[in-house]
């Protein structure tokens, strides 16, 4: 009796023993993913609240690729993606007769359109808890961004904290008018590249206020243009550009480069 008493007693000391380990296992766990979580990178994409440009109210707004092959990037590399606009109304979508496309189709049917669709007003995010910002193209900001004050100081602040700002096509437009602490042009000396005048001479030059490549040029770029329509981006330290919709992805595999060289 004696010894089946002792037999028990071990064999609930060993089982107790096994859930606590089982217990701390699954806090060791539990902490890693969080720790993890708080080390995946966060990415704010400002986007324009426009829908329509020019003297003949030429409709627009975000150029689907644009936002969905860089969401789908970013998406890929397990950063937290947010959307930010500058109303915080909802923003619109252009080239929606490219939804064939793989990237574009998922970004319209899973989560991508759908936060996008709840993109906060800039003015109520801290955009200090971002690693990075993201400004995609399409016409429309052309509109509201090229002399936006908010989205200036944005933009300044991000820069020169040392986190990443990115743009492409006429995202670049974002980036005019952007003063430095020192009272320089952001862009002045920096390699840069954008929607180009030549791309624009085919597109819509009757519809926009100005010829974006001047106009970075003007403010002192050293602006670097590929073949029209050919995936074309650059990055100049912790800022980086891209020309067209076909750049989209690699304007996003390099700010992706960026950061990830940041945590090493």
């Amino acid at each position: 009796m004696k010894k089946l008493m002792m037999v028990t007693a071990a064999l609930a000391f060993f089982s107790s023993y096994a859930q606590n380990q089982k217990e701390n296992t699954a806090v060791k766990q539990k902490t890693t993913l969080k720790n993890e979580t708080k080390m995946n990178k966060k990415i704010l994409i400002i986007v324009s609240n426009a829908n329509a440009i020019g003297p003949n109210n030429r409709r627009t707004g975000i150029f689907l690729p644009e936002v969905a092959h860089p969401y789908a990037e970013f998406d890929q590399a397990n950063y937290q993606i947010d959307f930010a606009g500058l109303t915080g109304d909802t923003p619109y979508l252009d080239a929606l007769n490219l939804a064939n496309d793989p990237q574009n189709l998922a970004f319209l049917t899973g989560k991508g359109w759908e936060s996008m669709q709840k993109a906060v007003k800039l003015s109520d995010v801290d955009v200090s808890q971002y690693d990075a910002i993201f400004v995609p193209g399409g016409l429309a900001p052309m509109v509201d961004m090229p002399e936006n004050a908010l989205l200036k100081k944005v933009i300044k602040e991000t820069y020169e904290r040392n986190a990443v700002v990115g743009a492409v096509c006429h995202g670049p437009v974002s980036l005019l008018n952007v003063k430095l602490s020192d009272g320089s042009y952001l862009v002045n000396g920096k390699n840069i590249t954008s929607f180009t005048d030549e791309e624009e001479k085919g597109y819509a030059i009757a519809d926009v206020p100005f010829l974006l490549e001047s106009a970075l040029t003007k403010q002192g770029a050293k602006f670097h243009a590929a073949a029209i329509w050919s995936a074309h981006s650059i990055a100049d330290g912790n800022l980086v550009t891209g020309q067209n919709p076909a750049s989209a992805k690699g304007v996003a595999e390099k700010m992706i480069s960026i950061l990830e060289s940041a945590k090493k």
